[in-house]
């Protein structure tokens, strides 16, 4: 059961099914009206609706940041190749890398995973596919992730570090930049601005990656939307410098605090681009 839907591949239900299909077991999507032997459910957002307990099943396992962040996967499990065709994916799914070096004070990732370590090679999660979603929350922050960006650039993998790169050690190291320009990225590159301190790191990263003419030339930044003046000077600032901010309202995993509305309501003026591009905020009435 993926509670939060089937709209985005779940890595862990995935690496389950393989696993249980290997030992030749029947796998399927929860249907309701068979007793199965275990149910599997997964819920990565806390915020999706869904709390499903009373199953015909004698075994519920339930994990996923949503539900219950300290429950794992078996080390052989975590590490076997991911049944794409759960989800009749075309794509790579996976992590390179785990955790993270900084301690954001809204982030899971510290608790959940700890410091940042090496996790995979990619040959474990790839298999020849064109596209590789990679889920690294820092990837540039260890030697191992640096070196599996190299392999994908022999390899001529097209990818997606859906969660961002640090534009603070872009910015600090052109060899890094340089490195980058040789990716074949699936989508524009992704850094985050989540501070206002960020947003040098953010416009001299850029300025190394477009130095080295690393492709695409457009940049999508995550801005964290907590307090409303702030996120307004940097999405202003970005815009200003030909690049692309995609709007994050505040969410606080360790203490589950939702988006407010005024954090709502910016987040949809930035994040529609063709009022973003000619209405002002303090015009919005969206």
């Amino acid at each position: 059961m993926d509670i939060d839907g089937h709209n985005y591949p779940n890595l862990a239900l995935m690496k389950l099914s393989a696993y249980h299909k290997s030992i030749g077991d029947h796998v399927e999507w929860y249907m309701g009206w068979d007793n199965y032997d275990v149910v599997y459910q997964s819920k990565i957002f806390s915020f999706t609706p869904g709390d499903f307990r009373y199953l015909n099943t004698d075994r519920v396992v339930r994990g996923g940041t949503g539900i219950d962040s300290s429950v794992t996967l078996e080390n052989h499990i975590e590490h076997v190749y991911p049944d794409y065709s759960l989800y009749g994916t075309d794509k790579a799914y996976g992590f390179l890398t785990r955790g993270c070096p900084n301690k954001c004070s809204w982030c899971i990732v510290p608790d959940k995973e700890g410091n940042i370590r090496p996790n995979a090679d990619i040959t474990e999660f790839w298999n020849g596919q064109k596209h590789a979603i990679l889920m690294d929350n820092n990837v540039l922050a260890h030697e191992h992730g640096l070196q599996q960006i190299e392999k994908i650039i022999r390899l001529g993998i097209r990818i997606d570090f859906n969660q961002g790169l640090d534009a603070r050690i872009i910015a600090g190291d052109p060899e890094i930049a340089q490195l980058l320009s040789c990716v074949k990225w699936s989508v524009p590159l992704r850094m985050a601005c989540d501070t206002d301190g960020q947003l040098e790191y953010v416009l001299k990263a850029t300025e190394l990656l477009r130095k080295y003419g690393a492709k695409p030339i457009d940049y999508s930044i995550y801005v964290l939307v907590k307090e409303i003046d702030s996120a307004l000077k940097r999405v202003n600032e970005l815009k200003n410098h030909n690049l692309d901010p995609f709007a994050q309202p505040y969410i606080d995993w360790r203490n589950n605090i939702l988006p407010s509305k005024e954090q709502r309501r910016f987040a949809r003026w930035v994040n529609h681009k063709a009022v973003f591009k000619t209405v002002e905020f303090k015009n919005y009435t969206g």
